[in-house]
């Protein structure tokens, strides 16, 4: 993706190496509100489905979203009973401030969530986070909508869910076929660089998140799951859905008008090549030649109905100048946006003056035409008109696609080298006061530094990240065995 304001050349996915224990590879983060009855079965089975099934090091933290019955107790009872469980506190409500403070503060390099009652089948964690481990995707989402799924549910569960998704598709353009399931996981180093760029702290942060990371161009991989209902979740339908609409038409909002600084992470972890210089291949040619020909074919079917209309009060050379200038306008704007993937306003002056000298050649080229028709025909019929108009405009779009490559929207060749990826040191996590629990105050503190450290540098660590297989002479510096 081309635009006046290219980060520049940054590092490609990679698969992240084995090495010596120590810091956990996976980090599972269970946001709950209020479940001092199925907290800690769930927590107990997930620990034995990892311990028995994962093969690298790992942790399961609990994100306490300001439960006010005894779930902070069974929490740290858990964390005391077992190594590998951790104990989060938050004193405000959110399930996606949950998630925030968890995977910012999380030195894991693959982070994860799912929901309490474990509706989804375990057998599907290993595949969720196989291809971040291998570098393949830069984030992972559970499907109950993918057609090798399995899922028990209501009926109006089921309605509400492909309802969301349709409206997601229609609205945001979203590819992905499942936005709510409580079965994601994402590398650390692209939520390092994605989740400032998301407001939502309730339900809505899991779809804001995966449409800003789609249409930044990340890979977001599907797993098919098996999933069943939980007839007792907690979960207020009506309002949740009234949250989501509003965070649709926000995100929808703020993706229209270019708020979104979605350059800033655009395909930063990807290999891909469309952005390989390969000799004596154009690049780019393919993908700007179907959004050429589609932005074109709108353009002549806009172009016919203006002259159309101009036609029926003024002459013929009269009609087609006039269409023509101002569809050249709309053309040359649709061009600049969707066929050479210029944003921004930096240029877009000059662009349209020199879309005017191309809509000048155009001109010459179509009214010669109807000067020849007039001229032969005396007085031609008006389907005769349109059909010649047909023909020089198609003679006029080949050319008008050479003079905007090469001349109006050309390759750019910067003549900076870009220095080779450094490590960015990275901001310390926090310190838990106290031992061993972290306090929302504590994630606040480490919030800004992280923000702060974003602004003065927009430098992230590198994407690769160590991991440390779990060998049976690992021990614990906790276990008093």
């Amino acid at each position: 993706m081309r635009t006046d304001s290219s980060p520049g050349t940054l590092p490609a996915r990679e698969h992240l190496p084995a090495t010596d224990a120590g810091t956990p590879v996976l980090d599972v983060v269970i946001p709950v509100y209020n479940e001092e009855k199925d907290l800690q079965p769930c927590v107990r089975r997930l620990h034995e489905h990892l311990a028995r099934t994962f093969p690298y090091a790992f942790r399961i933290t609990i994100a306490d979203n300001a439960s006010t019955d005894t779930t902070p107790q069974v929490s740290r009872r858990l964390e005391a009973e077992i190594a590998e469980v951790r104990a989060f506190r938050l004193e405000q409500k959110g399930r996606g401030r949950a998630l925030r403070a968890v995977w910012s503060a999380s030195d894991a390099p693959i982070l994860a969530y799912m929901d309490v009652d474990l509706s989804t089948d375990l057998n599907a964690l290993l595949p969720l986070v196989a291809p971040l481990i291998s570098g393949h995707s830069d984030l992972a989402i559970g499907s109950r909508l993918a057609r090798s799924s399995r899922v028990v549910r209501g009926p109006k569960r089921e309605f509400i869910s492909r309802s969301y998704n349709l409206i997601l598709r229609g609205s945001l353009q979203a590819r992905f076929s499942d936005a709510q399931c409580g079965f994601k996981a994402i590398r650390r180093d692209v939520a390092q660089a994605l989740l400032p760029m998301v407001e939502d702290t309730g339900w809505f942060f899991d779809t804001e998140m995966l449409v800003i990371a789609e249409r930044a161009g990340l890979r977001i991989h599907e797993v098919p799951v098996d999933w069943v209902d939980d007839p007792d979740s907690t979960v207020h339908i009506v309002r949740t859905a009234a949250e989501d609409l509003k965070g649709v038409w926000r995100v929808g909002k703020a993706l229209a008008s270019g708020s979104l600084p979605l350059d800033r992470i655009a395909r930063p972890f990807g290999d891909d090549p469309r952005d390989r210089e390969i000799k004596d291949v154009p690049k780019g040619l393919a993908r700007q030649l179907v959004g050429f020909c589609v932005v074109g074919g709108l353009s002549t079917l806009f172009y016919l109905l203006l002259y159309s209309g101009f036609r029926t009060f003024s002459g013929s050379q009269v009609a087609n100048a006039l269409a023509l200038l101002v569809s050249a306008v709309a053309n040359t704007a649709a061009n600049r946006r969707l066929t050479f993937g210029v944003r921004g306003s930096g240029g877009a002056v000059r662009h349209q003056a020199q879309g005017l000298v191309v809509f000048g050649i155009g001109l010459a080229l179509t009214s010669g035409s109807l000067a020849a028709l007039d001229a032969a025909g005396g007085n031609p019929a008006h389907s005769t008109e349109l059909a010649v108009l047909i023909a020089a405009n198609l003679a006029a779009t080949v050319l008008r696609f050479l003079l905007f490559r090469a001349w109006v929207f050309p390759e750019r060749r910067d003549s900076t080298v870009i220095a080779s990826h450094t490590p960015a040191p990275q901001p310390p996590l926090p310190v838990r006061p106290g031992g061993n629990h972290f306090t929302y105050d504590d994630y606040d503190d480490y919030d800004d530094q992280f923000r702060a450290g974003e602004a003065a540098d927009r430098t992230w660590g590198d994407a690769t990240m160590q991991l440390q297989p779990v060998r049976p002479t690992d021990t614990d510096p906790r276990d008093a065995r």
